[in-house]
């Protein structure tokens, strides 16, 4: 009987390459964290007893700079930053509008950080811009009315450094793809691909020039 010939792998070293991009956004973006101390009451009321729950504690009135503050990712250095992942995840639904195999975008792509955010350590992308903000009259799932406070940025900017592995997609495709998931997809709150709504119109934005 023969006997298989066995052969050895030759593995290339990956083909990785980094571009900056500088991004401009094509509408505003507005930034919905979900605060440290907003997880911290979650936690109190799940540990809470039932029974303890009974007495209803007098609620404290309601900071409206506090809920502006805790909604923005702040590095520890001070500046705002949007989540690297919200990039990332905005290329790979791009996908769907050119039919590239999106596992493959996940294993050819990354957004490289400029900071972490102070307390929950996300990593993110300097936004270039200061924000104001925005009171939004919505209604809760309860259905009770309730004042949202949110960071907006109308006039924003952003250098996003994106390393990819040249041997699976090509420079320009990797530019061209940031940029159809700023006019297609959006970051962001209200951004037109919203999984939970159709969109605001807010979020979404252009590549102006490739930076090498």
């Amino acid at each position: 009987m023969a006997m298989k010939e066995e052969t050895i792998a030759n593995v290339a070293p990956a083909n990785i390459v980094r571009m900056n991009l500088r991004i401009r956004g094509t509408a505003p973006y507005v930034q919905n964290k979900f605060s440290h101390k907003q997880a911290e009451k979650m936690k109190l009321a799940m540990s809470t007893p039932k029974a303890a729950k009974k007495g209803r504690a007098e609620r404290a009135p309601r900071d409206y700079d506090e809920d502006f503050l805790r909604a923005q990712h702040i590095a520890p250095a001070g500046w705002n930053g949007i989540p690297c992942a919200a990039f990332r995840s905005a290329m790979i639904d791009a996908c769907r509008t050119v039919g590239l195999v999106m596992t493959k975008a996940k294993m050819s792509v990354f957004v490289i950080a400029d900071g972490f955010d102070a307390e929950s350590g996300d990593a993110l992308v300097k936004i270039i811009g200061a924000p104001e903000r925005l009171e939004s009259l919505v209604k809760n799932d309860n259905g009770a009315a309730d004042i949202r406070i949110r960071p907006m940025w109308r006039e924003w900017e952003a250098v996003v450094a994106v390393e990819f592995d040249a041997d699976m997609i090509t420079a320009s495709s990797v530019v061209n793809l940031l940029d159809r998931a700023g006019r297609q997809v959006g970051v962001g709150e209200g951004r037109p691909f919203s999984r939970d709504s159709v969109g605001q119109g807010w979020g979404t934005f252009k590549v102006i020039n490739e930076e090498e």
